[in-house]
């Protein structure tokens, strides 16, 4: 998701009557403009596809979605893909997919029938789903790009399954709990919700304000996973170095990073906004869960980290 495509979806505060957070000309997005960020995250997805063995998240969605030219592209700048920096970056990016895609999986044994992608981007749950019409896809994001995604699809031939509802929202005009509600969600039935990549680009009080609303205005035993960034006092030497290298290439094209929350305290956090069990996901455990006994030596590393809430 592009800078403007974050401060459109700061949480969809705007969304929740809290737009004075941010200038409405934050949320400017030119029409039918594709999410840059959307397909670099479906790219590394590919490129995982492609490169990786064994995969930690199998997506050949991921694949098609491209179309067959930039997938020929990807085979061919391999070497630009076998760097330290794209491989840990690509490592993040498949663990929080994979990690949330098994929470969701958890939670429909539990009984939930409904899942809604917060900045869906390129993400392609919907087109695999296994669960079928049983589960309830609320695809979210801005008309323009979810307009190019659709037209994507179309081109690739990935047809839409009945379990599937795009909610395109322009915050700057619209709410988003009337757009789902429009759209036939539920909110008196639990709910898993993803909403991953956008934390680290908002203000704090953005991101809280955010998961208040998800813990006070969804059913109970609605659960929400997303990432987030650690704070320069929780990483080695080595890692803050690392985020700061990264962290200036995105400010160049601007996409500043803007937040970062320590785990403990934002768990604390939110189980006294009411939320009933929060806990973080981070290198250690992916790393014995998803990549333990590799060859290639592929791992999570870095600054990131995942939280799961459950109200």
């Amino acid at each position: 998701m592009s800078f403007t495509a974050r401060r459109r979806f700061i949480g969809t505060l705007s969304a929740l009557g809290l737009g004075a957070f941010w200038p409405a000309s934050a949320f400017a997005l030119q029409p039918r403009e594709p999410s840059r960020t959307a397909q670099g995250t479906a790219m590394h997805r590919a490129v995982h596809q492609l490169l990786d063995r064994p995969v930690v998240f199998d997506d050949p969605v991921a694949l098609r979605i491209l179309g067959a030219e930039r997938v020929r592209k990807l085979a061919r700048d391999r070497a630009l893909h076998e760097t330290a920096g794209s491989r840990a970056m690509r490592a993040f990016l498949v663990t929080r997919s994979r990690y949330a895609e098994d929470e969701l999986a958890r939670m429909y044994r539990q009984g939930t029938r409904q899942y809604i992608v917060l900045g869906a981007g390129l993400d392609t749950y919907a087109y695999r789903n296994p669960h079928g019409g049983s589960l309830r896809v609320f695809e979210v994001d801005h008309p323009s790009t979810q307009a190019w995604k659709r037209t994507q699809l179309q081109e690739q031939g990935i047809a839409l399954p009945h379990s599937l509802t795009f909610v395109p929202v322009d915050f700057e005009k619209q709410a988003l709990a009337i757009r789902l509600r429009q759209a036939g969600f539920n909110r008196h039935a639990p709910a898993f919700i993803s909403w991953l990549g956008v934390t680290m680009y908002l203000t704090r009080d953005a991101v809280m304000q955010t998961l208040a609303y998800v813990a006070q205005s969804c059913a109970r035993g609605t659960e929400i996973v997303f990432d987030f960034s650690l704070p320069d006092a929780a990483l080695s030497e080595k890692e803050r170095l690392a985020r700061n290298r990264r962290a200036a290439r995105v400010a160049k094209i601007g996409e500043p990073w803007i937040s970062n929350f320590d785990a403990a305290e934002l768990a604390g956090d939110l189980l006294a906004m009411g939320y009933s069990q929060a806990g973080h996901f981070g290198a250690r455990e992916a790393n014995e869960l998803y990549f333990a006994n590799r060859s290639d030596g592929l791992g999570f590393r870095g600054s990131a980290r995942i939280m799961t809430a459950r109200v």
